[in-house]
């Protein structure tokens, strides 16, 4: 969720149902070394709250480091990532790369544990690949370590984002008697119905959403209606998509800048307006256009000119 989850994106989930929401992970050096993008990172919005700030990093006294700079801007909890797959953080031990050495992860935590009063969560994957699967281990040793809460993405490292994320093993950790920290599942969960089910099923004490909210903030509302009443919420209306979208763009653009944050809004507008009959051209000019004023333009013509079909169910 790098370059997703941030304030602007943040707030308007928390505004739509959200419980609880978290940064894009920070480097822990980024940050010791004040790069501007990785301090830019700490900012939270009053209406985010409660919020996480997620580091992720391989050296231990950076990591220490990092976690008493984190104190400083107040969040909630602060989150350890443990489960990036990407190659340019995995192959120094960070991320899911410390899945290869679980006495360093345990000591690691411990030791974050030790250096801040803020409540210490973990995030992280099923195990380096199918043949290193310790994520039972991996549970007890770091809520011995003193964490408060642990994430779970039902794949391996190896698998990155393909093939089908395995709750069987999430469901395993959360149902062990000796378990007594929450536990969240994480992966494909992409509607209401599947939300629900995996819930039950899988009897973890949350769900962790993270792609299927981009350019989709109502998913978090939605999914709180179906389980409280069994029921689809309608389709946003577009004057809301719109309104919605337009927030957004211009929340970035105060955040960021009119140049990054034109350009990183640019991932949202597909799901923003998913679903609209011969759309293509209006979207490739969203996400080509460098200009403000231009793409407030185009989306004031969608919102009064364009329809949507009518559906009465949530379509994914």
């Amino acid at each position: 969720m790098e370059d997703v989850s941030d304030p602007p994106f943040r707030a308007l989930c928390k505004e739509l149902g959200a419980d609880v929401v978290y940064t894009e992970f920070i480097s822990s050096e980024g940050l010791i070394r004040h790069a501007k993008k990785s301090v830019q990172k700490l900012d939270i919005y009053d209406a985010e709250r409660p919020v996480g700030i997620q580091i992720f990093g391989h050296e231990l006294e950076s990591m220490r480091q990092t976690a008493r700079i984190v104190e400083q801007a107040q969040p909630e909890f602060l989150d350890i990532n443990y489960g990036c797959p990407v190659k340019k953080v995995t192959c120094k031990g960070a991320g899911a790369g410390i899945l290869k050495h679980i006495d360093k992860m345990e000591s690691m935590t411990r030791e974050i544990v030790r250096s801040t009063h803020l409540p210490v969560t973990v995030k992280t994957r099923l195990g380096w690949d199918e043949h290193s699967i310790k994520i039972l281990e991996v549970a007890l040793r770091l809520q011995d370590a003193g964490i408060k809460a642990l994430s779970i993405h039902g794949r391996t490292r190896k698998q990155m984002y393909k093939g089908v994320a395995d709750w069987s093993y999430i469901r395993e950790v959360a149902t062990h008697p000796d378990i007594e920290i929450p536990i969240f599942g994480n992966g494909d969960i992409d509607s209401p119905e599947k939300a629900h089910r995996y819930r039950t099923t899988y009897e973890v004490d949350g769900i962790m959403i993270g792609r299927a909210a981009i350019g989709n903030p109502w998913i978090f509302q939605q999914i709180k209606h179906y389980f409280a009443t069994g029921n689809m919420l309608p389709m946003p209306a577009m004057k809301e998509r719109v309104a919605v979208c337009r927030r957004h763009l211009l929340m970035s653009v105060d955040w960021k800048g009119e140049h990054t944050g034109i350009r990183e809004m640019r991932r949202h507008y597909t799901n923003y307006f998913k679903g609209i009959p011969n759309f293509k051209p209006l979207r490739l000019k969203l996400i080509t256009d460098d200009n403000l004023q231009s793409i407030l333009d185009t989306l004031s013509y969608i919102e009064e000119n364009i329809q949507l079909p009518t559906e009465k169910n949530y379509d994914n």
